[in-house]
């Protein structure tokens, strides 16, 4: 497991399914964590050295996401910026920020404003991946001026978001990604990511 995530963080060794049945029968037995401790108890499993434990606290907000509000995008940027690697970031991006941006739409521009130009990249993959499950919902004009700004990027993390980012909106709006991408200079992994469903099916 170790291994797996380069060697970031330190495991238990608990096999996902195992950790998971564990996680569900203490749920059943206590209950989820009330809002008002909600927060402590996801930074104490944020704070303990294996990553089962932020595994756990990543479940603990997805099951609370009914009572998250824009009063929880601090917690969620300390969680994104903490301990950061694709494997908690995605899930945090897709499974709460996501939707609660989606919930909140007034609150989007004031959260996303300072992070588009963060020096932090895992908060600049998080613009560029919020909207990924939005489909027609899709801010498009937001979205290709997110990866205009970060296309010049050399981090992994960024180009792969990119392409992540483009390939999703094209099973939406394919003609549209198509025309962005053959308009606009990207790096080679953005473009091979951006076009990868479209040449699949033939589209391209």
């Amino acid at each position: 497991m170790r291994a797996y995530m380069r060697n970031q963080f330190e495991f238990l060794g608990i096999k996902s399914p195992a950790a998971k049945g564990l996680l569900r029968e203490l749920m059943t037995e206590q209950g989820l964590p009330e809002p008002e401790h909600l927060e402590a108890i996801v930074k104490a499993l944020w704070g303990w050295p294996e990553r089962e434990y932020q595994y756990a606290a990543l479940t603990l907000l997805d099951k609370s996401q009914k009572k998250l509000t824009l009063a929880s995008v601090p917690l969620l940027a300390y969680l994104i910026t903490t301990k950061s690697w694709w494997d908690t970031v995605d899930s945090i991006v897709i499974h709460n920020l996501g939707k609660l941006l989606r919930q909140y739409p007034a609150g989007r521009d004031l959260t996303l404003a300072p992070w588009r130009c963060s020096e932090n990249l895992w908060l600049r993959r998080t613009t560029l991946l919020y909207q990924l499950d939005y489909k027609t919902d899709t801010d498009e004009r937001l979205l290709f001026a997110l990866v205009i700004e970060n296309r010049d990027s050399s981090e992994l993390f960024i180009q792969k978001a990119i392409g992540w980012a483009l390939r999703e909106y094209s099973k939406t709006a394919p003609e549209t990604v198509k025309s962005f991408v053959d308009s606009t200079e990207l790096a080679p992994l953005s473009r091979r990511e951006a076009l990868k469903w479209m040449k699949a099916k033939g589209q391209l």
